[in-house]
């Protein structure tokens, strides 16, 4: 076992009814269930996202925590939280990480893998 190692599951949902195609405005939603599956107890203090449409216009965005909030994970504990995006295009993917500082003061980052925001039906 890794002394630090968080893990992350993403599953994205497009919201239509909050949507505009005809004006360019696509909502997402995403939920993300962040593990610790490494050996010392840590906290998320940051995150840092980077969002691509397909056109390929890139917004960055940093904060702290995740929806106001900083969750502490001992060994084997889970957080689970949703949020949101807004692309220009139909089709984008996202992807990041977040700044951890474990329990003995160790500062990592948990990288979250690219995952796609697409309206249901336009990939097969």
């Amino acid at each position: 076992m890794t002394k630090y190692r968080i893990e992350t599951h993403v599953d994205t949902r497009y919201i239509e009814e909050e949507s505009s195609p005809e004006q360019s405005h696509y909502i997402f939603s995403y939920t993300i269930t962040i593990t610790n599956k490494g050996e010392i107890p840590a906290k998320l203090i940051s995150r840092h996202w980077i969002i691509t449409d397909a056109d390929g216009r890139i917004q960055e965005v940093r904060g702290k925590g995740v929806i106001g909030q900083q969750p502490h994970l001992k060994p084997g504990e889970s957080y689970t939280y949703t949020s949101g995006t807004s692309l220009q295009t139909a089709i984008g993917f996202m992807q990041g990480s977040y700044q951890m500082v474990a329990d003995d003061d160790t500062k990592f980052d948990a990288t979250i893998s690219a995952f796609r925001l697409v309206v249901p039906g336009l990939l097969h």
